[in-house]
Parts: structure tokens; C-alpha cells; sequence
């Protein structure tokens, strides 16, 4: 099972194991206060396609595309998520505030697939 949930949202046991799943901490987050298992950098959208997404350059689906297709650059990490997913709950742990068009929509989508 792979779920999203905004890094701000309390952790709760169903959580399972919790990744971090943004290429820049959280603002207002400290480490030791966040509770996560791994920060995978490698899985987040890159820094112009993230940039470009939220200055409104493309919209959510040419961002969506464009991050699949950095996303199959890095399969083998997105593989390991994936497989872990068919054993316990996976939760990816995202900043942004908007819940419906966000990258780790993306993410969880892409991961679903390879489960």
C-alpha cells in the first residue's frame, strides 16, 4: 500500500514506513522533529522542473509528464519503494501545500504501477 501525506500531518502508526520525498526540507521542520525512515532526494522532481511547476510556467499535466519521464531515469530506486510497498504500508511525506496537484500525487502513481 502506498499512501501521500503532507510532512505537517501528524505520524500515525498505519503510517508504515515514511519517506521523505521532496528535494528541500520542509520549512519550519526540524530534523529531529520529523518522524521519517529515509529522504530519498533521487525520486523528487528535479530543481528547474519543480521551479518551472510552481512559477506556473507548465501546467500540472506537462509537469506530471515531465516528472514520469525523469522518473524512469531513477527506476531502480522507485523499484525498492515500490517492492517494499507489497510487504508493509509506504507513506510518502511531501511539503507542498496544495493536496490535489502535487508531486508525490505523481510519485505514488508511478510506484503503484511498478508494485
Amino acid at each position: 500500500m502506498i499512501q501521500i501525506k503532507r510532512v505537517y500531518d501528524a505520524p500515525a502508526p498505519q503510517d508504515g514506513y515514511r519517506v521523505l520525498v521532496d528535494r528541500l526540507w520542509p520549512r519550519g521542520v526540524k530534523k529531529e522533529a520529523l518522524k521519517c525512515d529515509e529522504w530519498c532526494k533521487a525520486l523528487a522532481p528535479s530543481t528547474r522542473l519543480r521551479k518551472d511547476f510552481h512559477a506556473e510556467l507548465i501546467d500540472f499535466a506537462a509537469f506530471s509528464q515531465a516528472y514520469r519521464a525523469e522518473l524512469e531515469t531513477v527506476k531502480a530506486q522507485a523499484q525498492r519503494l515500490a517492492t517494499l510497498s507489497r510487504t508493509q504500508p509506504v507513506t510518502l511525506l511531501y511539503g507542498s501545500r496544495d493536496t490535489q496537484q502535487n508531486h508525490a500525487q505523481v510519485l505514488a502513481d508511478f510506484l503503484r504501477a511498478l508494485a
